[in-house]
């Protein structure tokens, strides 16, 4: 089969003719639909990420936002059959005997397996998935509407989740990007008032399209003045990478705010003591999500509160599309298409 491989840490990936694989007992078979770039699998390709690079297996097929057709099952798997179209996560598999999984908390396994990253992902034709992480696909959703919601869509979701955010709040978005523009989907679609913060005209201008009511350029004294003048905000969701929105997003908060941070910068964020006191702020973090939340993220997405803007390129392109993401050229999401043969 045809795949998309890492051979060494900050190399283009290699597209290579590999076996295809054969799913073990647990697992399905899947013919890779559609798959997602995300930044995560940037990080993993470069290698520069110390966490990221140690796990990461030899000769890794990347991606983690898989939607596919189930076409061989393993021996033990009955909630699964051939045919059924089903998406793949960050989390491959976790033990569910941890303290974490135990406390509903499966997305901090201290077991898990990573898609993309300890076991091969979704840049290929064929990829081995664990049945009982492997959910079904609404019928509302195309294979590449449905692929970015496994990261992007579940992050964001899991960060509104763990910053509580309620109906009547205002919500601060900074980042209009892949996450950021489904994250005012979200804000809106959860009865709060979307507000976007960004760099870039035109991904403020999208913001408004998707249902933000107010925009300010992120980097402009005035603009950030305005948003004070306006009542600053209650929730703040960095999804931005820029070490920069976190200071602005502390400064940005009501008194009893809440930070819920996404975006990772390369440099350690700090905070000054003395102004989390002050607001009595609060800073929360999220981390990809479970498998609750991504059915209430697809259910979102079926219902048609929630549309990823997604640009479609062949496999043969993730080097080009990788290169993109690091000029930040892409707005949205691309997704891969993987096979030819729908």
């Amino acid at each position: 089969m045809k795949a998309a491989v890492l051979t060494a840490f900050a190399e283009p990936l290699a597209l290579q003719d590999v076996p295809r694989p054969t799913p073990g007992p647990d697992d399905v078979l899947l013919q890779v639909l559609a798959c997602g770039v995300c930044h995560s699998d940037l990080h993993v390709t470069d290698g520069d990420q110390p966490a990221l690079k140690a796990a990461t297996k030899p000769s890794l097929i990347p991606g983690h936002e898989v939607v596919g057709r189930v076409v061989e099952c393993g021996a033990n798997v009955t909630d699964l059959k051939v045919g059924d179209r089903v998406g793949v996560a960050w989390n491959h598999s976790t033990c569910g005997q941890c303290e974490p999984c135990l406390q509903g908390l499966e997305n901090l396994c201290r077991r898990a397996v990573i898609t993309g990253v300890m076991v091969d992902g979704g840049y290929a034709e064929y990829m081995v998935a664990r049945a009982s992480h492997a959910l079904p696909i609404p019928d509302a959703l195309s294979a590449e509407e449905a692929a970015p919601l496994f990261c992007a869509g579940l992050t964001v979701y899991r960060a509104m989740k763990r910053a509580q955010v309620r109906a009547g709040q205002r919500v601060a978005v900074f980042g209009i990007g892949g996450l950021g523009h489904l994250a005012v989907q979200m804000v809106k679609a959860w009865g709060a008032t979307a507000i976007a913060l960004d760099v870039d005209a035109d991904k403020l201008a999208l913001a408004r399209e998707l249902g933000a009511t107010e925009t300010y350029t992120a980097n402009s004294s005035d603009e950030l003045k305005a948003l004070r003048k306006a009542g600053n905000a209650d929730v703040a969701i960095v999804t931005s990478a820029a070490k920069p929105a976190y200071d602005t997003a502390l400064r940005a908060l009501r008194p009893g705010g809440t930070v819920a941070v996404v975006g990772l910068p390369s440099e350690p964020l700090s905070f000054s003591a003395l102004a989390l006191v002050g607001l009595e702020a609060n800073i929360v973090a999220a981390s990809v999500g479970t498998r609750e939340d991504m059915r209430a993220v697809l259910d979102m997405a079926a219902q048609g509160q929630l549309r990823c803007l997604t640009e479609t390129q062949p496999l043969e392109e993730v080097n080009a599309v990788f290169e993109r993401m690091r000029r930040g050229h892409i707005q949205g999401r691309v997704v891969l298409r993987c096979c030819a043969a729908h």
